[in-house]
This record gives structure tokens, sequence and C-alpha cells, in this order.
């Protein structure tokens, strides 16, 4: 048993580094844990995968795609209409966004209701002259408190439930978090609408305008009879003073030249680096007749593949409105994106576990798939002076895309990006909006008085939302989070492991004879604030599965009630405010933000004393010992 305990001690530490380092997705990490420990032999190959038809795995699952049938219907948007002032000062307008994200979260998934606010916090820092992090900070947090408030508002809880059920205790109820995290949640959001957003750093990002001066790089070539082939560099940016642009580098013969001198020439070929606003870029184009280089780019691609791909859109293209070339007009309509001819520029960001993680536009064949042009990329506020179509993409990048808004819609829904610049409204189905209500209600009350158990509950809330195509049924494997269903499902059978060759209890005594000194409260208190640490370093759902055999193990050891330290877990895996790798929502903001790694604890540190302060007696109130 001894070597056991070594053995998954060992694993669970690799585990957690892991986690820390990132340098592999988390399912890809606890994937390789959970196969750890069946070939040490602490899981049986019969059970390694039983973590798959887990209920808490199971009700996450549906509670994705109940969500994903809120946000078809545009319910969620004629909410946001409803509840959201229109000309509110700061003080009510940020109360009623963190208040409406806080509702939401509640009842669908959290990420899910962040996107889907994101472009409102960012019209509404507008128009209250706010940096967009001091919006998008309170929001993403307010969600986060309020996945607190509900059993199926955030997977830690889901977990947490889980393992309640296993230790012969049962599952908690719907409602039965709501108590702590309502106080919690309004604790929260009470400080972050009066001061924390204050405690933002105000700092100046790519706005829903577009990018400021100097807030993106465009490559552009000069073509065969183009009025910039041949002038000097000086000429040309005499040539587009007017519209505030100017050349920050040349790429001559592959050859990339940041400083180039002033009186060098250009010529048919040369490729300009051209610093410019978004609604100057047609301007630009039109003024000195150049073309987009990854419309260039694709274009040659397509000939030597000889693949059929849509019509250049962008640097060649004509304004809005414009008639079309001879040549487009030739073109036949299956060969045409967008038969209106309308291009359009669109700021995506790049939610948490998108496909293009890891992948350049070059990889993913941009132009040729989707017929758009990536224009400029931004990451943490910086821009990047590398080749943009050779740049790897990441989680929280901001994304300035050109072409048609159809192209653009199904790019960002195929490769989980959110619209910024220019929203993709939803015109509202009033039949549907009904019939995604009453599923989601109806589901939540089967689950809340106990007619059915939660998993099932959803699951015929999923099969419902199926048949009346609330959720068409090619939509409903889209809206699954895989990463966090792999996590989840290879962690429970690690989590049993830690149980069953009595680690738990080990490090649970650990905790209370050696740090606690047998002190009830204080133990408690050193398993909330552990947890409120580790999440903000690893997955939540990976916390979770990680403190939960840890908090039943206490409970046993000191022979009182596991529930105040399950529920300690649940709120302290929650609470990830201090970094933006804690949270997918943190991430999310990361760039729109235009926020550092640094900016999170200013304001996450106090929020998470206050949660601390607010939860423990709380905890001792309503699940006493």
């Amino acid at each position: 048993m001894i070597n056991d305990q070594l053995m998954i001690l060992a694993i669970l530490t690799a585990t957690v580094a892991m986690f820390f380092w990132r340098r592999w997705r988390h399912d890809m990490v606890a994937a390789g844990a959970l196969l750890a420990c069946v070939l040490a032999g602490l899981v049986g190959p019969a059970e390694a995968f039983t973590g798959f038809g887990h209920p808490a795995v199971i009700t996450v699952a549906c509670v994705l795609i109940l969500s994903r049938g809120l946000q078809n219907s545009g319910a969620v948007d004629a909410l946001t209409r409803i509840m959201l002032p229109a000309n509110a000062g700061r003080l009510v307008s940020l109360a009623a966004l963190t208040g409406l994200g806080a509702i939401l979260s509640g009842f669908m998934n959290n990420v899910g209701a962040m996107a889907l606010l994101m472009p409102v916090a960012i019209h509404v820092s507008k128009r209250l002259e706010l940096a967009q992090g001091q919006v998008l900070m309170p929001l993403a947090f307010g969600t986060i408190l309020g996945g607190m408030t509900t059993l199926i508002g955030t997977p830690p809880n889901l977990i947490v439930s889980g393992f309640r059920v296993e230790a012969g205790l049962g599952s908690f109820a719907m409602f039965d978090f709501t108590p702590i995290g309502l106080a919690v949640a309004l604790s929260g959001l009470l400080f972050i609408t009066l001061i924390g957003w204050r405690l933002v750093p105000a700092r100046q990002q790519s706005g829903i305008e577009g990018f400021k001066s100097g807030a993106y790089i465009t490559e552009v070539r000069v073509q065969e009879g183009s009025k910039a082939d041949g002038m000097s560099l000086r000429e040309i940016e005499a040539e587009l003073a007017d519209i505030d642009t100017q050349i920050v580098g040349l790429v001559k013969r592959e050859v990339r030249l940041i400083a180039a001198n002033p009186a060098r020439r250009v010529y048919e070929g040369d490729i300009l680096m051209i610093e410019a606003e978004a609604d100057s870029l047609t301007d630009v184009l039109s003024i000195l007749d150049l073309k987009l280089e990854e419309s260039i780019t694709s274009e040659e691609s397509d000939e030597v593949e000889d693949e059929e791909s849509a019509p250049p859109v962008g640097a060649a293209s004509k304004r809005r409105g414009e008639q079309r070339s001879p040549k487009s007009e030739k073109e036949s309509a299956s060969d045409t994106p967008d038969q209106s001819g309308e291009v359009t520029l669109m700021e995506l960001a790049v939610l948490p576990g998108s496909p293009l993680s890891g992948r350049s536009a070059s990889d993913i064949l941009l132009r040729t798939r989707y017929g758009i042009n990536l224009l400029a990329l931004s990451r943490e506020g910086k821009r990047s002076m590398k080749r943009l179509r050779s740049i790897p993409l990441q989680s929280g990048d901001l994304l300035l895309m050109q072409g048609p808004p159809e192209s653009i819609a199904e790019f960002a829904a195929n490769n989980a990006c959110v619209p910024l610049a220019q929203r993709v409204f939803r015109i509202p189905n009033k039949r549907k909006v009904f019939e995604a209500s009453l599923i989601m209600l109806l589901a939540i009350g089967a689950a809340a008085f106990g007619l059915l158990p939660a998993a099932v509950s959803f699951a015929m809330g999923v099969l419902a939302s199926m048949a009346l195509r609330t959720v068409p049924p090619r939509q409903v494997y889209e809206a699954l989070d895989w990463p966090v269903i792999v996590l989840l499902a290879a962690l429970i059978p690690v989590a049993g492991a830690m149980e069953t060759t009595g680690t738990a209890d080990l490090i649970a005594r650990f905790l209370i004879e050696s740090l606690a000194q047998g002190h009830p409260v204080a133990v408690l208190t050193l398993i909330l604030v552990g947890t409120m640490f580790l999440s903000d370093l690893m997955n939540n759902a990976a916390t979770a599965a990680v403190m939960c055999p840890i908090a039943i193990g206490t409970a046993s050891t000191l022979s009182v009630s596991a529930d105040p330290f399950l529920m300690a877990v649940a709120i302290g895996a929650s609470c990830a405010f201090l970094t933006p790798i804690g949270h997918q929502n943190n991430t999310l903001i990361l760039g729109p933000g235009g926020l550092r790694f640094g900016d999170y604890w200013k304001l996450g540190l106090p929020l998470e004393i206050i949660v601390a302060a607010v939860s423990v007696p709380m905890l001792l109130f309503i699940w006493p010992f």
C-alpha cells in the first residue's frame, strides 16, 4: 500500500506540474495521468474509462448543449436588450452587465455567457469612456461568481456533487449551492461594481471600431501597373499622409526590412508592411492600387493546386457598394461567397479550446477554404512584426478579418471564435425562444425537485431540443467542449485511486495534524484557500477532482460532516481571479482587454480575500460540522 501511495503521489505531482507548465492541453495531461495509473496498477483496465459515463460528465455535456439552444434561439440576446439600460451611468451599467452575466452563468455554461456578453461589454466600455479591460474583467469575474450559485452553474459543482454520491451521502440538489454561492456572488459583485473596476489598469486596446493608429500591421503587395511601382517609401508615405497611415517595414525578395531607408524604391513583387486603422484600409488599397498579400498568395496556391475556391476578397475587392470587375461578373454564383459583393471588417477573439490553437493562417488554408483574409493579429495588447500568415494562433488572440460577413461568421462558428468588432445579431424567433427557455426550465425543475437525477433530466432536455430543433442535431456535438469532457472523464478514476490507496487520508492527516493542529475551522479555511490557489494555476475542474478526495478524507479523519469541506472545494475551485490561465473566461479577455498576466491580481486578490471572508462564516452557518 505504501508503494501505491508513493506512486499515485508521484503521478499527481507530475500531473499538477504539467498543468502548471501548460505545454500540453489539459485533456492530454489528464488522459496521460489516467493511463499512467492503469499501467501502474492503480486503476483497473475495466474501470479506466468509466468516467465517461459518470453523471457529472453527462450533466456537463447536456448543459453545454442546452446553452447552445438558448444562444441559437436569440433568448439571451432578447434578455440582454431588456435588462441592460441604454443610457445609464457607470455604476448602473456595470452593475447591470455583471449582474446579467452572473444570472446567465447560474443556468448555462459560463464561458458561453461570457462569449455572448463580450460584444455588449465592449460597446458599454466605449459609451462609458472606459478602457475595455475595465469592463471586460468585471464581466469575466461576474460570470465566474454566478456559476457558484447552482448545481449546473460550473463543472466544479457537478464534480463535487458526484464525489458526494460516491461517498454514500447522496447528490447535492440543484439549489444547495445557492445560499453560500449567492452570498459570495453578491458580495463580490458589490465590490466589483463600486470599487473593483477602478483597480483594473486602464490599458487602451483594440476597440469595437477597430484598432487605433499603430494597433495592427497589414501586408500588401505591389502589383504590376500599381501606382506604387517605382515610388520611394517617402513618396508613398506622402500619398498616405492624409489617412493617418505609415509604412513600418518592407519585404523585398523574402528579406524583411523593418527600418528601411525612406529613399528606397519599391517595385513589382515587393511587400509593404503598413500600419493603419481599420477604417483607413480600403483607402490605402485604392490610392496605391495594392493587394493584400494573403489574397494573392492564396490565388497563386489555388492555381498550382487547381482547387476550386472562392474568388479573392479584400485588397483587390472594390469598396462596399461599388460595381464588381468584369472577371467577377463572369464567375458563377456557386463560386461567389457573397452575391452582394459586401466586404466587412470584423474583429474575432479566439476562444479557449479553439481548433486554431497552434495553427497559422497558412496551416488552415484560410483564404482557400473560407474566402476571407487575416489582416492583423493582436496578442496581449502587443502587435507582432512577424509575417502574419506564419504566426501560430493562441486562445485569447484578436484576429482582424476581412471578407463577406457570412464567410466570417462560418469561420467563427467552425473555429470557436467570438465576434467583437461587429456583433452578429441573432434575429429572435419567438417560438424558438419559448421552446428553448421552456426546455431549460423544465430540465432544471425536474432536477431541482428531485423528480429525476440531474443527468437524466438534462439528457431528456437535449433530446427535446434536438426534436424541436432548438439545437439542430448537426450542432449537438459541436456544442460540446470536448477537452473539458475528456478532462473530467479521465480524472475521475484518478481521483478514485487517491481514495482506494489511502492517499487522500494521508494528505488529510497531514493537513489536520501538522498545519491546522486539529481545529476543524482552520482545516476548512486551509482547504478553501488551497483550492483557490490551485485553481488560479490549473483548470478549475481538475482542481475540484484533485481536492474532493482530500476534503472527504479530512472529514472522515475529524469524524465530522463532509459537506462543508466539499462546499469549500466547490467555492475555491470556482475562484480563479489571480491569473489569466485559471479560468477560460480570464483567458478570453486577455487580448480584447489589452491586459497583461500581472493585471489580474490587482482586482483578483482583494476579491479572493472577500470570497474567503464571506465563505467561511457562511459555510459554518449553512453547513455546520
